[in-house]
């Protein structure tokens, strides 16, 4: 079977293009969950590329995962992006309101920039 580690970082790097459109649109909660997804395929990628697999959605988990020990900052990090998961998209995730009136722009710029390091640290593992 073909590594397909390419194509998920590929992905990773085209929903981080995504959060950043929708941050721009003032979507926050879809910049937020965008930037979630862009660091959760991103570490796959990169467990992919060691010739292992990866499942479930919690970045912090899959960072955690991974052969190298990582600093703790970058995982604290993941466990920021890990609260936009479910959150950011069903009313259910919030006591009261629709999701986007939940999110603004400190938490997309917030995201959007701990997925960018997110997706740094893989590009440098995998090159």
């Amino acid at each position: 079977m073909a590594n397909r580690a390419g194509d998920w970082l590929a992905q990773a790097e085209r929903d981080l293009e995504q959060a950043r459109s929708s941050q721009a649109e003032g979507r926050h909660e879809w910049a937020c969950f965008a930037a979630q997804q862009a660091a959760e395929k991103a570490v796959k990628a990169l467990h992919l590329s060691l010739g292992q697999e990866a499942w479930g959605h919690v970045v912090a988990r899959l960072l955690a995962e991974l052969p190298e020990a990582l600093g703790e900052s970058l995982i604290g990090k993941a466990k920021v992006l890990d609260n936009f998961y479910v959150a950011t998209r069903y009313v259910n995730g919030h006591p009261e309101g629709a999701p986007f009136e939940h999110y603004g722009a400190l938490q997309s710029e917030e995201a959007i920039g701990h997925a960018g390091e997110i997706l740094e640290f893989v590009r440098s593992q995998m090159a």
